[in-house]
């Protein structure tokens, strides 16, 4: 990172000593009170939002919440609530997410018409919080696939779509090489692929841990089978969206360039 950052490495070695901040997605498709959408948030009450003891307080920015810039109907939160103990969480009214997640929404928004209707694909979709964003963004007409290869995952992934809310979803758990039957199909494919996990050092001690160069390698070489069978499930002048949570360029850059390379993109 200090090759890729230079003189930024600092700020983000500063950042990384901190606590990651907390935010949420809201579910556009859940109303209530007169068409508006409300969260439970333990003292919050956003309609999006008033402070339960001061019914005055109305806005967003009297409660310090900051809106997310690349998402809408995303907020910063400051402080993290128990967020099982709420209702509007287990009945699906938002999604708690990090906002780098969410910059999938401004990707999708600047390169596909979103209003036509469309066959979407996640591609390694548990537990769900890319799929429920693009839920909201699809058209009713539209389809979206929310795939996870490894079964296990699947009832994360079918519970916080079931929780969601939106019917033209098909959950399943099917090998990436399966889909290559699908050719030429989809109009976009949604590729988050497993990583060796950089972007989680700030939050999961472990995973600094588990990192190491051979499992970089691994990462490296498994997230070029993913993208090869992705790419052939495009349909033609369709868009794929390949991401990681984690930073060195094998994984990403290195992963694109060699996609070029190899196919007629």
């Amino acid at each position: 990172m200090q090759a890729i950052l230079g003189e930024e490495w600092p700020r983000l070695e500063s950042v990384l000593q901190t606590a990651p901040p907390v935010s949420i997605r809201i579910n556009q498709s859940k109303h209530w009170a007169a068409g508006k959408s409300v969260v439970e948030l333990g003292q919050w009450d956003m309609e999006i939002g008033r402070r339960k003891s001061d019914q005055s307080v109305t806005t967003p920015e009297a409660l310090d919440i900051a809106a997310v810039p690349w998402c809408p109907n995303a907020f910063y939160l400051p402080l993290r609530p128990t967020f099982t103990l709420d209702p509007a969480f287990h009945a699906g009214a938002y999604y708690v997410q990090e906002a780098s997640s969410m910059f999938v929404s401004e990707a999708v928004r600047q390169t596909v018409d979103l209003s036509k209707p469309l066959k979407v694909l996640d591609l390694c979709a548990a537990p769900g919080g890319k799929s429920t964003l693009l839920a909201n963004l699809l058209s009713d007409a539209s389809l979206l696939v929310s795939n996870e290869t490894i079964r296990a995952r699947t009832g994360s992934l079918r519970e916080n779509m079931e929780r969601w809310g939106h019917p033209n979803v098909a959950i399943t758990s099917a090998e990436v090489e399966e889909f290559v039957a699908l050719e030429d199909w989809f109009d976009v494919v949604v590729a988050d692929a497993p990583c060796s996990g950089e972007g989680l050092f700030r939050k999961d001690p472990e995973a600094i841990q588990e990192w190491s160069l051979p499992h970089v390698d691994f990462c490296a070489s498994r997230q070029k089978r993913i993208l090869a069978a992705a790419v052939k499930t495009l349909a033609p002048g369709g868009v794929l969206l390949f991401s990681t949570c984690t930073y060195n360029k094998q994984e990403n850059d290195g992963n694109l360039e060699w996609l070029i390379r190899e196919f007629p993109l």
